[in-house]
């Protein structure tokens, strides 16, 4: 009998590319990873033929429109990518009976509250990311309702552009430099999410654990703490500041506090959550490496 298969979509991403250098540690799935190039998941088409060559039992959507700020002015392949696409491949999984896992973000909330956010707090994005990957939820529940949905926040890894790697950039080529202080969440090391997926993977999640999830490092920061941390596990000189959102404005409205509470996963899936230092420090020595 021939493998299950896992279909990874968005795979030089972030969390795609984390997800590639943990696969041989799971030799009991073949793999299978797409990009734009391999597989454009906004033509419907393209992914039926692919389900039908490849058969996947999970179909994993690591791929989205992550330019916050350029959405709002580029709102047709935003919706394309973090919508339309969405509903396309949670069609093609219920088809062919494929466990569809989504990552969706913190962006789908307003970030008007104070405490930790559960899986059923009122959506109200206020960015045209937010209102997309809100809408890519919606089609990925109406046509397929047993899929899984995790939504995760300030992402960053080894790979790709991030919070860390500019800080890093930034903290060597400045004398000082500022950041807001007053929006509240949690980082996500992408290895450590990647990590997660693939071991509610491994459990063979069946249809009575469908539903939405939070998944992020444990702790609550600003940008501002995450910056410090950053400047000390470097050991740079760069005098970090401390400013309001007000005094850094951006096209994109961001969430004031967008923590998310995290029991749900844990609960259903015994997963453990590191604490968001010890991901940094991992990743930065990663980094630094020769």
């Amino acid at each position: 009998m021939s493998q299950p298969v896992i279909l990874v979509t968005g795979s030089k991403g972030q969390l795609g590319s984390e997800l590639q250098l943990l696969a041989p540690s799971y030799p009991q799935f073949t793999f299978y990873f797409t990009d734009v190039q391999e597989l454009p998941i906004d033509n419907e088409a393209a992914i039926a033929e692919a389900f039908e060559q490849w058969k996947p039992a999970f179909c994993i959507n690591c791929a989205a429109y992550t330019a916050v700020d350029k959405a709002e002015t580029d709102i047709d392949t935003c919706r394309r990518i973090n919508a339309t696409a969405v509903g396309y491949l949670a069609e093609a999984s219920a088809k062919h009976h494929t466990k569809f896992i989504h990552v969706s973000t913190d962006y789908v909330f307003d970030g008007a509250g104070s405490t930790a956010l559960k899986e059923d707090a009122p959506t109200n994005p206020q960015s045209l990311y937010g209102l997309t990957k809100l809408e890519g939820e919606q089609q990925c529940i109406s046509h397929n309702p047993e899929a899984i949905i995790i939504r995760t926040s300030w992402v960053y890894s080894a790979f790709g552009n991030n919070f860390v790697k500019t800080m890093m950039r930034l903290m060597g080529e400045r004398e000082s430099l500022n950041v807001v202080s007053d929006q509240v969440g949690s980082p996500t090391y992408a290895a450590d999410l990647a990590a997660v997926i693939l071991e509610i993977v491994a459990q063979n999640p069946q249809a009575d654990v469908a539903g939405i999830y939070h998944f992020s490092n444990e702790g609550e920061i600003s940008w501002f703490d995450f910056a410090t941390a950053i400047k000390e596990i470097i050991g740079s000189k760069c005098v970090v500041g401390a400013i309001p959102t007000s005094a850094y404005p951006t096209p994109a409205k961001r969430p004031m506090y967008s923590l998310m509470d995290k029991s749900k996963i844990i609960e259903t899936f015994g997963v453990a959550l590191k604490p968001w230092k010890e991901s940094v420090e991992k990743c930065i020595s990663l980094l630094q490496k020769p």
